[in-house]
């Protein structure tokens, strides 16, 4: 037998490219079946998420499509503080200037959202390498970081936003939403802490340790998953904080009025159209409230779906259907 055929024979042959192919397929169908299809599954079966999704979907569509449909409101588009309803021309009424408060509502949309998204980002990120640091070296950096934490939970909230936000006066939508969310974190990272001291003595994360697994990836892969709960829910608390605190400034004119808002929205209807002292008028102030109000429930609804995704219990049920 000939060199040639006793190769063609070997036991040791080089798997083909066909089956390499079909590997990769079915790595990819499997990562897509765990993260993509089954999540979707689960947060799609509760109502919660359904509709939460809805809400916050409206807000980013005002945002990013309704301000490219309509044009920008400017005053004396009306007479100030017309009621609504009575026109398709101007549907929700007018505020103090004689702007549409319609469209008002949908070009203060997408300064509310870039607050939102800053905030809560900013809240998240020094929470999550606060906490997971702490818990997981323990030691001096635990004491140290912990100490900070207790420090900025001590700080009050408003008042200490209040004077930053007077001294720097801030003008851009990201930077207020940071300032808003500059104490948020403290709480969230000693929650953190808690759960990373009671995760990483599970046998996963030790057998994973003696295995030489960097550390770095024993975090991402076998810590981080265990406190996506509590990383969503406090996203959304943070997110909340900076609405109503957001609010709350530009209402009072503490923070300057460089962009457009809900918060500058109810300052108008206050300040120029006394909506709080005339009955008549509270339209005007009325109709911000409840755009606040909505994308707070629909954020809170998402959050709470969201806490299904994690559950250990539920996420084997749909494995053991699939």
């Amino acid at each position: 037998m000939s060199r040639t055929e006793g190769a063609d024979t070997s036991p040791f042959e080089t798997v083909s490219d066909t089956d390499i192919e079909t590997s990769r397929t079915t790595r990819y169908r499997k990562f897509l079946e765990n993260h993509i299809v089954v999540p979707l599954k689960i947060f799609l079966g509760d109502w919660r998420g359904i509709v939460g999704t809805v809400i916050v979907s409206m807000y980013v569509f005002m945002g990013t499509i309704g301000v490219l449909i309509f044009e920008r409101p400017s005053p004396n588009e009306g007479s100030p503080n017309s009621p609504p309803f009575e026109t398709m021309a101007l549907p929700l009424g007018t505020d103090a200037l004689g702007q549409d408060i319609f469209r008002s509502l949908i070009f203060a949309t997408p300064t509310m959202l870039l607050m939102i998204l800053s905030g809560g980002v900013f809240a998240i990120f020094v929470a999550s390498i606060v906490g997971i640091s702490a818990g997981y070296k323990g030691g001096r950096m635990d004491s140290f970081l912990m100490g900070l934490s207790d420090m900025m939970i001590a700080l009050p909230g408003l008042p200490l936003v209040m004077v930053i936000t007077t001294i720097f006066a801030p003008r851009s939508a990201i930077l207020v939403g940071i300032l808003l969310a500059i104490n948020q974190w403290a709480g969230l990272a000693r929650t953190l802490r808690a759960q990373v001291l009671t995760l990483r003595d599970e046998s996963f994360v030790e057998a994973a340790r003696v295995m030489g697994i960097p550390t770095y990836r024993i975090i991402i892969d076998d810590i981080v998953p265990g406190l996506m709960p509590y990383i969503l829910i406090s996203f959304v608390n943070a997110a909340r904080a900076v609405i109503f605190g957001s609010v709350a400034l530009y209402f009072l004119g503490v923070l300057p009025f460089s962009n457009f808002n809900w918060g500058v929205m109810m300052n108008i209807a206050n300040d120029q159209g006394n909506a709080l002292v005339i009955p008549a008028y509270r339209h005007t102030i009325l109709f911000p409230m409840l755009a606040i109000v909505g994308l707070s429930m629909g954020l809170v609804l998402i959050a709470q779906a969201a806490d299904r995704l994690f559950n250990v219990r539920l996420r084997s049920r749909h494995d053991s259907d699939t």
